[in-house]
């Protein structure tokens, strides 16, 4: 028996998210990622085998470093070979990008330390259709100093729940933010957050209200305001799932509370 950790990455536009949804007779009702590597497999080791992701992602919402660990009832095959074959089988939106054996109580979810995100925005422009299903087009370019004094805001422990979504079943809404900031990468604005973990639709909440906050004119205490009234309706609107991707799952970090 040997654990496997995964790296991957995905086009998370055709997924109704990370998470298997199974029927009533136990199937696969829709197509998940974690339900589609999960029949690879099954495929390839021919056996049915449980993969525990670090987290879940939502419909639409894509992965450029995922991680999720498996236990192989196999020792017998090189942990890089599970890249080529898991590759060979999987469809074209989902791509294993590394292999690796770990300790055999590591767990995907409990062992990450923290989760990295980005949002990409296009200001000013339409995409391209290749690029429409990985950036949020907004119609004016926001000032970053602006955007960056906000995010000064977010770091630490802090309680969340101005934007948690609703039906978030969350025990508590208290997440430590490691940091937040906004970059321009060519033509793009790209937005950076990391945590320990992150509410439903959490990034995307922050990322609309941030820029629809800039885009009327207000500032790091308007900013402050919202986070500190711990409602939602207060917030911005969420941000659509196109331009977010779980960029990279930490495990060197400190735990924090989950």
């Amino acid at each position: 028996m040997t654990n496997i950790l995964l790296t991957l990455s995905y086009d998370g536009t055709d997924f109704c998210g990370w998470q298997r949804q199974d029927g009533p007779e136990g199937e696969n009702c829709v197509r998940t990622v974690q339900g589609e590597i999960e029949l690879a497999l099954q495929k390839m080791l021919k056996a049915k085998i449980p993969l525990y992701g670090s987290g879940r992602t939502d419909s639409g919402v894509h992965a450029a470093g995922q991680a999720a660990n498996f236990i192989s009832p196999v020792d017998s095959v090189p942990e890089k070979n599970y890249i080529r074959a898991l590759n060979s089988i999987l469809p074209r939106d989902i791509r294993i990008m590394d292999a690796k054996k770990v300790d055999p109580e590591f767990n995907s979810r409990f062992s990450a330390t923290s989760r990295v995100y980005r949002y990409f925005i296009l200001p000013q422009k339409v995409p391209l259709a290749r690029d429409s299903r990985y950036v949020w087009a907004i119609p004016n370019l926001p000032n970053l100093g602006t955007l960056n004094q906000m995010c000064l805001l977010l770091h630490g422990e802090l309680d969340c729940a101005s934007f948690a979504s609703a039906g978030d079943q969350s025990l508590s809404t208290f997440r430590y933010i490691e940091g937040a900031r906004f970059w321009q990468e060519g033509d793009l604005l790209v937005f950076e957050i990391e945590a320990n973990a992150f509410l439903w639709k959490m990034v995307r909440s922050i990322t609309g209200t941030l820029i629809g906050l800039e885009q009327k004119g207000g500032t790091k205490e308007d900013f402050a305001k919202i986070l500190n009234s711990h409602d939602r309706k207060l917030a911005g609107v969420t941000a659509p799932p196109d331009g977010l991707f779980l960029w990279q799952v930490k495990f060197d970090g400190v735990r924090r509370h989950v």
